[in-house]
């Protein structure tokens, strides 16, 4: 018989910290009741944690009381495997200090993650959550691609607790298929005749697909959030899971579900991003774990390109199936090499009287394209490109600055066939990389200090790890009478891209006070305004 675990207010906090507002839980938790919902997570437990988390990071036994529960499903926690265990107490100390006995409680289940690394060891966790009186799930995370006596032999290992009610294999990576999902259910019947549950990602969007395959091979135990929200992509939707079964006339009603997605989680979903898409898809296929793209989403120094790039560096890397907040800086570095700084002085003084046009991609590249390449024809300015910019034509353009590898990873193929020289950091980007664009390039060096701008004969020093700065400071090194800038527009107030070029522009003034800079396209950066069609007197 079907038991469906909606584990909203736990997945889900992964978007929120886990801090939902009393009218949104109150409104959860009634339609959860209504719906005939069987199972309800409520929340995580855990230690005390570095930084602000909300209530059900926790789940404690306080705030549990002042909660009002509908009757109807039976209410539970989830406690990672490595909370128990990296405690520094024993076993049997640190599920006390985190749990008290079953009939003290409003929660009756307990479900323990873990990976597959841990499963030897928890076999005196579930034995005394279960001596606690709890109902007891264990969930095998990242199960997808483990080999089939793998897999068997950690659910011989569970079956040999007696003391486990559900066993359950989580799709992490949000990578499985139909056929993944049959072969692991085989695997784990090999030994496992239990219950079995299933929790997957929608990373591809086949999460409610393969929740449905897993049904259809037995495993009874489906796990939902509500719009499917949870870490990364999120999950199976309980509404779309719902509508499925409404056909086959079960015992759920799905309209208060509806109703809740309705009233707050589509807007909670616009606000916060979860959901499937190309680069959840991405990052699936090449085995990346999905907290990486969320963080890297929720980053908004980096457009999809360099977020791209960012997927193909973090797929070669060994170990990303497991989130590690330190790979994380090295892929945001965009740094793949470890070289000292370094960087010659071919453009010192190079463009020394001339003007000096800097190209960006922002929209008024494309509205203003046809008067940019008369304007270009006319006064023959010295050109330089911020990253590759296809939509004005090489012909256009004298030189392509690139301060980081991202647009390398994403854009390789474009670098590889440019006539034009590039200008780059030699010391950020591998010998294999930079053999990519075949000895085609300048080396200016570059280092990143926080408030510091300066442009030295072989490199600079930049506030911000973006092209734009460099790109200016190979101007200002060059010896330009004039900067001119097209296509930077700006971005949205409040976006971080924006406070940083504004204090940049800031900084480059008052350190730079006679230096002639202006835009020719519409800007909301503080800097001199000028204008395509001006004519040249």
């Amino acid at each position: 018989m079907d038991k469906i675990l909606d584990c909203t207010l736990r997945d889900g906090g992964y978007y929120n910290n886990w801090d939902f507002s009393t009218d949104v839980v109150n409104s959860y938790l009634e339609a959860m009741a209504a719906a005939k919902i069987d199972f309800v997570e409520l929340g995580l437990r855990n230690f005390p944690k570095d930084g602000f988390f909300g209530a059900f990071a926790y789940t404690t036994e306080e705030y549990l009381n002042t909660l009002n529960l509908p009757e109807g499903p039976n209410y539970g926690v989830m406690v990672d495997a490595k909370t128990i265990l990296t405690s520094g107490l024993n076993i049997k100390d640190s599920i006390d200090a985190l749990f008290v006995p079953a009939d003290e409680s409003k929660i009756g289940l307990v479900r323990v993650a873990a990976h597959f690394a841990e499963v030897e060891e928890s076999a005196d966790i579930v034995k005394y959550l279960k001596h606690l009186g709890y109902k007891v799930g264990y969930n095998l995370m990242q199960a997808g691609g483990k080999a089939c006596d793998v897999i068997s032999s950690k659910a011989l290992m569970a079956k040999e607790w007696d003391a486990l009610d559900v066993l359950y294999f989580a799709d992490s990576l949000g990578n499985m298929g139909s056929a993944e999902v049959e072969r692991i259910v085989k695997a784990l019947r090999v030994h496992w005749s239990g219950e079995l549950g299933i929790h997957t990602h929608n990373n591809m969007s086949k999460g409610l697909d393969n929740t449905l395959t897993a049904r259809s091979a037995g495993v009874t135990w489906l796990d939902a959030t509500v719009t499917g929200m949870g870490r990364g992509a999120g999950n199976t939707q309980t509404e779309c899971l719902l509508a499925v079964l409404d056909q086959e006339d079960s015992d759920y009603c799905s309209q208060p579900v509806y109703e809740l997605v309705i009233r707050y989680f589509e807007t909670m979903q616009k606000e916060f991003g979860w959901g499937s898409n190309l680069l959840y898809f991405l990052g699936a296929q090449n085995e990346v774990h999905p907290t990486y793209i969320q963080n890297l989403l929720s980053n908004t120094h980096f457009g999809t390109d360099e977020i791209v790039g960012a997927i193909d560096y973090l797929s070669k890397l060994e170990g990303t199936t497991s989130y590690n907040g330190e790979v994380l800086k090295t892929a945001l570095a965009f740094n793949s090499s470890s070289k000292p700084l370094s960087g010659d002085t071919a453009l010192s003084q190079k463009f020394e009287g001339r003007e000096l046009l800097i190209v960006s991609s922002g929209p008024s590249l494309h509205r203003y394209l046809t008067s940019i390449k008369d304007y270009i024809d006319k006064r023959k300015p010295i050109v330089i490109a911020v990253n590759a910019i296809e939509e004005l034509p090489t012909q256009y353009i004298d030189y392509y600055a690139i301060s980081h590898n991202s647009k390398f990873l994403s854009e390789h193929n474009i670098y590889s066939n440019l006539k034009k020289p590039i200008v780059l950091p030699a010391h950020r980007f591998s010998d294999q990389e930079l053999q990519t664009v075949k000895g085609n390039y300048l080396d200016y060096g570059i280092s990143i200090v926080e408030g510091t701008f300066s442009a030295s004969l072989d490199h600079c020093v930049i506030p911000y790890d973006l092209t734009v700065p460099y790109a200016l400071a190979i101007a200002i090194n060059g010896g330009a009478d004039s900067i001119s800038l097209i296509g930077f527009d700006g971005f949205e107030r409040g976006d971080i891209r924006q406070i940083e070029m504004v204090e940049l522009f800031t900084q480059i003034k008052i350190k730079l006070p006679n230096l002639n800079l202006v835009s020719l396209t519409p800007t909301t950066y503080p800097i001199n305004q000028g204008s395509i069609y001006a004519p040249n007197l």
